[in-house]
């Protein structure tokens, strides 16, 4: 028989930074950050920029305001963005992810310097 110990709570940034880092493994898609005040919120909070995190009971929705690489399916990125952040959350912190929405907000264009 299991005896439990006590609560165990994953702070909102703390799943903020490892979908950020999920994110880094996708190389057509980067986190947009917020405008002055949004940034200066999430500096305030703790939390990642570009990414905001519900979490309510063992289950957690993401939000993620996104640029894609000018060229990228951007549909296909997102579901792969989508799948890695669930993957990466779920498995560091035994909560259950309900959604990955992913906001695209820009297109990246690559200049030749």
């Amino acid at each position: 028989m299991a005896e439990s110990l006590g609560e165990i709570r994953v702070a909102d940034q703390v799943i903020a930074i490892i979908a950020g880092v999920a994110v880094e493994e996708v190389l057509e898609v980067t986190v947009r950050s917020g405008g002055i005040y949004q940034d200066l919120a999430k500096k305030l909070n703790g939390g990642a920029k570009g990414i905001t995190v519900s979490v309510i009971g063992d289950r957690v929705t993401i939000d993620m305001r996104v640029s894609v690489r000018y060229g990228a399916q951007i549909h296909h990125v997102c579901h792969v963005l989508q799948e890695k952040v669930k993957e990466a959350v779920e498995s560091l912190t035994g909560l259950y992810v309900e959604a990955v929405n992913v906001r695209v907000e820009t297109i990246e264009l690559l200049r030749n310097e």
